[in-house]
């Protein structure tokens, strides 16, 4: 496989560089000493600046605004989001985004994306069910109103929990089941009557929220009933959490990699030590595991190509190894750390805290291994 990346692409990278360069991991109270959410808000400062370079509309189609990159240009801004623990809805607006200019009508894209591009909407998506284990569109209901074969509105009823940014969102993405087994996408504002947002905190101290739906209405425009919208959704979503595994990962190990370098132990830096070595090599190969996988999910995505399996099958490849991979990097960079790690006053929590959030959002390991397996069972290798 070649993974040179395009002269667009490289750009991208570098201008999301130069905007995250004055971001501080630490910018908010630690989780660790904060009962509740570390804040109220998402950054917007940086929401502002990442508008102001032009990169939330990278990936969203020119007319509305966009550059038109692919998902993996998206993948490669969004790596770079989690080396400074970015607390902005970057994935999450712009896989939304996506969706809608690649699945929604033409009078729903040219309602939100404009706006999306210039930072004035927050978009997130609903992608968790009510309890995370089961599909998400099957916790909420969405039945046609109107008379005829298409419909006029629809009405929702359902609850879906662990929403990301739910409270600083202008639209939500919820995912429905109709009567007859179909899921559809419903754009939801969450101050429509009906909505009811409480809320929660997740792992890594960032406010989430519980969207409570009850006979919520949404007009026709506003549900996209195309086959393999919210499929497609979910595919970015989670091929976007393995970008971020990667981006933390890599800015862990670059840590513990100056920290072991610095620490001396009778006299020699521990980095020269044979143990400590091995497992920062091994980190490594994960890290690199990590990265070959993302790479062949968001360029499935990106491209439609075929494969052995479909592109879900390199999808859960990349989650089970992001899954797996961040857990054991910040594991290990707390061992080699010390005592040091554990201090509130060094960042070196807060990226663990964030890791853990990443590897169970969307499915842990596991959850993505029964799904390969139900996947390699349908589609059996020759």
């Amino acid at each position: 496989m070649d993974f040179t990346f395009t002269e667009e692409q490289r750009a991208a990278v570098e201008a999301a560089r130069a905007v995250f360069s004055g971001v501080a991991p630490d910018g908010v109270p630690s989780p660790a000493l904060t009962p509740g959410a570390v804040a109220e808000d998402i950054d917007r400062r940086l929401w502002g600046a990442l508008a102001a370079s032009d990169l939330l509309g990278l990936t969203l189609p020119e007319e509305y605004g966009g550059a038109g990159l692919d998902p993996v240009a998206l993948c490669l801004i969004l790596r770079e989001s989690a080396k400074v623990l970015a607390r902005v809805p970057l994935l999450e607006s712009c896989a939304v985004a996506m969706t809608v200019g690649r699945y929604g009508e033409r009078a729903l894209a040219a309602e939100l994306l404009p706006r999306a591009v210039r930072g004035e909407l927050v978009l997130t998506a609903a992608a968790n069910g009510s309890t995370g284990h089961a599909p998400a569109e099957r916790a909420v209901t969405a039945r046609p109103e109107g008379a005829g074969s298409v419909a006029s509105g629809w009405v929702l009823d359902g609850v879906q929990s662990a929403v990301p940014w739910a409270q600083a969102a202008d639209r939500i993405a919820v995912p429905a089941h109709t009567a007859d087994g179909r899921a559809v996408l419903a754009l939801v504002d969450p101050g429509r009557a009906g909505v009811t947002l409480a809320d929660q905190v997740s792992t890594n101290g960032e406010r989430l929220a519980e969207v409570r739906l009850d006979d919520v209405r949404a007009e026709a425009h506003e549900v996209i009933d195309a086959a393999g919208a919210w499929e497609w959704l979910r595919s970015l979503l989670t091929t976007g959490t393995c970008a971020l595994a990667l981006g933390l990962g890599e800015r862990v190990l670059a840590m513990t990699a100056e920290y072991t370098g610095k620490r001396e132990q009778f006299g020699f830096p521990v980095a020269t030590f044979q143990a400590v070595a091995v497992q920062a090599a091994d980190r490594y190969i994960d890290l690199r595991a990590m990265e070959v996988t993302l790479w062949l999910a968001a360029w499935r995505i990106s491209t439609g190509a075929d494969g052995p399996l479909p592109p879900a099958g390199d999808i859960a490849v990349a989650k089970i190894w992001a899954s797996e991979g961040v857990r054991r990097i910040v594991q290990t960079a707390q061992h080699l750390h010390g005592g040091f790690g554990a201090d509130t006053d060094y960042p070196l929590h807060r990226f663990h805290a964030w890791a853990k959030q990443i590897e169970l959002s969307l499915g842990p390991a596991a959850a993505h291994e029964a799904a390969l397996g139900d996947l390699l069972a349908d589609h059996p290798l020759s």
